[in-house]
């Protein structure tokens, strides 16, 4: 919205700044992050009023999670969702279809993870949300859209293309296999996240991490001059994805000094599945569905660990980890969790500097 203000730089002193995206980038994110102050304890207060058991804790999740985090209240992802909302409507430019691709996904996995929040506290019973069934039905629904949306957006060399990284220039040609492939990666990436949301301040840092990442990429390769010199290809738009994972950055935050050990507030599912469709849009809008990969590579080992427990459960009776998702196995095996989600941080910064390596080494 503020973009269209550098139309008057001839008579307003200042506002040709508002044409660079680096600018409004910076602008987005301490709007969100200020947003998250003002508005993150009024949200909490209201969400321990509306809840009065707070999160309902699982009865066969970590014993010491049932008194250490019983009571506190979930949803706090409506604080990420609303700063980023209110940011990148204010800094993006409204005029630029990848922004609103990605903002939406983005919105309507926050709803569908608002619903099933919604459930569970309602009935207090952790259990009783949303079907599996019904969330990813839901899910995978938004992303045909989201797909076929990136599709129309991305200039015709690239449509229905899959960037592989490393290579200088290569482009496996997936055609309309593109749409499947697509969806696997933003609901994928949505239940990821969702599935390492599980300690305090876990999700969200390596959530951020690979925002920073993905923004990054997306004004590089939004960047004619940047994609020449790197030997990436070239997809016009996407460098405005950059204000809005600004934005994210900066809400998530605002969202972290009140979810820092010991949480005042859960994300919950609307913060998890939003953030993690937020990632796997941006992916697909960047044409690095596989670098995503890399990037969150702790969400995938995370997914990955819950998949073999259930398999091989299934399959023997017997346990691969002691507890699924990862993070709860090294919780049994005494590791404190101050522990755990520093050095979960301290890889996904790992994963990411691997990540963005992607974009010289060709």
């Amino acid at each position: 919205m503020l973009f269209w203000l550098s139309q008057f730089a001839e008579v307003i002193p200042g506002a040709n700044m508002f044409r660079y995206i680096t600018f409004r980038a910076g602008g987005a994110f301490l709007t969100a992050l200020l947003f998250g102050f003002l508005f993150g304890k009024p949200l909490i207060e209201f969400l321990r009023r509306r809840q009065k058991r707070g999160q309902p804790i699982r009865e066969d999740g970590p014993e010491s999670h049932l008194v250490s985090k019983a009571g506190t209240p979930t949803m706090g992802g409506l604080l990420i969702l609303s700063a980023l909302v209110v940011a990148t409507l204010l800094w993006a430019r409204l005029d630029n279809g990848y922004v609103w691709m990605v903002l939406l996904v983005t919105v309507a996995f926050g709803l569908i993870g608002f619903a099933d929040d919604y459930a569970k506290v309602k009935s207090a019973n952790n259990y009783s949300g949303l079907s599996g069934r019904l969330r990813l039905a839901i899910g995978f629904g938004v992303a045909l859209l989201a797909a076929l949306a990136a599709m129309w957006l991305h200039p015709e060399a690239l449509s229905g293309q899959l960037a592989v990284p490393i290579f200088n220039d290569v482009l496996l040609n997936l055609g309309w296999f593109f749409l499947p492939f697509a969806m696997f990666v933003i609901v994928g990436a949505a239940n990821s996240v969702n599935l390492t949301d599980g300690l305090d301040g876990l999700a969200i840092m390596p959530v951020m991490i690979a925002a920073a990442t993905l923004g990054v990429i997306a004004y590089a390769v939004g960047r004619v001059d940047f994609t020449a010199y790197l030997g990436v290809h070239f997809v016009p738009g996407t460098g405005e994805l950059l204000v809005f994972s600004a934005a994210l950055i900066g809400g998530g935050l605002g969202f972290l000094w009140y979810n820092a050990p010991p949480a005042a507030v859960f994300m919950g599912d609307t913060g998890s599945l939003a953030l993690g469709g937020a990632l796997g849009a941006i992916a697909v809008a960047t044409k690095h569905e596989i670098v995503l990969g890399i990037v969150g590579g702790l969400f995938v080992v995370e997914a990955l660990s819950v998949i073999i427990q259930v398999v091989y459960f299934k399959a023997t009776g017997r346990r691969v980890f002691l507890m699924a998702p990862i993070h709860h196995h090294f919780e049994k095996k005494g590791w404190a969790e101050p522990q755990i989600v520093i050095r979960f941080w301290i890889i996904s910064l790992v994963l990411a500097m691997i990540a963005l390596s992607t974009l010289k080494v060709r």
